[in-house]
């Protein structure tokens, strides 16, 4: 009876999860505005009618652009989305396309560009909540940590417009998760379809990610690596598995960076392209000319200037349109209670748990790749802000969301559960945390679409 009743409870909270990120979801991608000029409209989500060029391009010709063409280029900087990774621009163009037999309507293209979006959106939720089965068995927190990460504003306001973010989110809760089931349960051929799924969704949607890709080789390869009395290393198995990955990896990947090698005269990243277009038809303003780097400005005084820290905390929360829709002091201040708590959490644990300074080696290197993949978003995305004048804003560092919340979780759950002089926090006070926790993270969302944005969207209307 008691197993029957927390089956109930736990469909009833899968429902709510599920579906409230739906909602919510397609609520912003209804009655946010799109703007069909290159006016600005602050309200409008970033860069989406630039974006948006690129999938409206593919369902016009029915092939890829190279990034050099003139009509997807981006007023102002002078190169093209399309020179970057466009797997996501791919599908939502081949969908508006698939739409377009049916209507010319610039309204339902753009709903079927933005619904792919929600799908990534839908998908990433639920592998989260696979991977939080798998780290969490304690149902209360693997919940928080599910609605933690699903539920944070600026992840999903990425979920509701036409970019390459939504994607790039989905693909390192892909990754993790495969990693996660390889080290507990080895690595097998279904683990490994896992990750090179992953890493072909994150190396064709977004640069800011890619450390993702290198922690999961770096991982691969210490996974065979044993100390059975002296250090064996298991060639056999990691060759078997590990050309079963690169086989999948380069026929789902390759291709894109082939296709850049001939058509950008070997610049596969776009980067150098990129460059170069931009010093010939950016604006002074935009120019790689009047970058801190090139000014000779230091990365310090960057750092220092604009709150940059500030904003970037702000902005990787919640921050809506072009940075102009925000929550009140107490969206802010509730996240840094949460990220807090988990703080607090290791730092008793340290003290108090001797097992916790017992971790094994196999562990340690777990997590040393996992804090990798936490920071690399964060040190991309200042050097992006110092070479190429990229704003200060937490979208860009959004990869690193899952192993943050995974942090903030486990140490929120690791301090409900500190015995000091073999005392515990009484079971009641330890839900009463875990709800809060949950109302900062549910009512966040909640309060940003419903009362922060939507008001703000029937205003100004749908299409400008």
């Amino acid at each position: 009876m008691q197993k029957r009743k927390e089956t109930e409870i736990e469909r009833l909270i899968c429902a709510v999860y599920f579906t409230g990120f739906l909602v919510m979801a397609v609520a912003m991608m209804v009655f946010q505005p799109h703007v069909d000029s290159i006016s600005e409209v602050p309200v409008s989500p970033p860069d989406e009618y630039f974006r948006m060029l690129i999938p409206k391009f593919i369902c016009e010709h029915g092939t890829l652009p190279t990034g050099l063409e003139e009509e997807v280029r981006i007023t102002g900087c002078g190169f093209s989305y399309g020179l970057y990774n466009v797997l996501p621009y791919i599908i939502q163009g081949y969908c508006m396309r698939l739409v377009n037999l049916f209507t010319d309507s610039q309204l339902a293209l753009l709903y079927a560009g933005r619904a792919v979006n929600v799908v990534f959106g839908l998908l990433m939720a639920w592998v989260v909540y696979l991977l939080g089965r798998r780290v969490f068995k304690d149902s209360r927190f693997r919940w928080l940590f599910c609605f933690a990460v699903m539920y944070l504003p600026m992840n999903l306001f990425v979920h509701t417009y036409i970019n390459t973010d939504s994607c790039c989110m989905l693909s390192t809760a892909v990754i993790l998760y495969a990693l996660v089931c390889a080290y507990q349960d080895g690595f097998d051929y279904k683990n490994s379809i896992w990750l090179s799924i992953g890493i072909v969704l994150c190396a064709l949607s977004y640069y800011n990610a890619y450390g993702y890709i290198l922690s999961s080789m770096i991982l691969f390869v210490g996974y065979f690596l044993t100390k059975q009395g002296r250090w064996r290393f298991d060639w056999k198995r990691m060759l078997k598995y590990g050309i079963f990955i690169s086989v999948l990896v380069l026929t789902g990947a390759g291709w894109w960076f082939v296709r850049a090698y001939f058509v950008l005269d070997g610049d596969i990243l776009g980067l150098k392209t990129k460059e170069q277009l931009a010093l010939l038809y950016a604006l002074e303003e935009t120019s790689p000319l009047n970058t801190y780097q090139a000014k000779g400005i230091g990365i310090w005084q960057m750092l220092e200037e604009n709150q940059f820290f500030q904003c970037l905390y702000d902005s990787f929360i919640a921050a809506f349109g072009s940075l102009c829709i925000r929550g009140n002091r107490w969206t802010y201040l509730s996240y840094k209670l949460f990220f807090g708590a988990g703080i607090l959490g290791w730092i008793a644990a340290w003290i108090f748990d001797p097992d916790m300074r017992k971790w094994n080696g196999r562990r340690v290197f777990f997590h040393l790749n996992l804090f990798l993949c936490a920071i690399l978003p964060l040190l991309i995305m200042i050097d992006y802000a110092y070479t190429m004048n990229y704003q200060h804003q937490g979208r860009y560092i959004l990869p690193s969301l899952i192993p943050i919340m995974y942090y903030a979780v486990r140490g929120i759950e690791t301090l409900a559960a500190v015995k000091i002089k073999r005392c515990a926090l009484p079971k009641i006070l330890v839900n009463a945390g875990v709800a809060f926790a949950l109302f900062i993270a549910i009512g966040s969302a909640v309060y940003m679409v419903f009362f922060r944005a939507l008001p703000v969207y029937r205003t100004m209307g749908m299409m400008y």
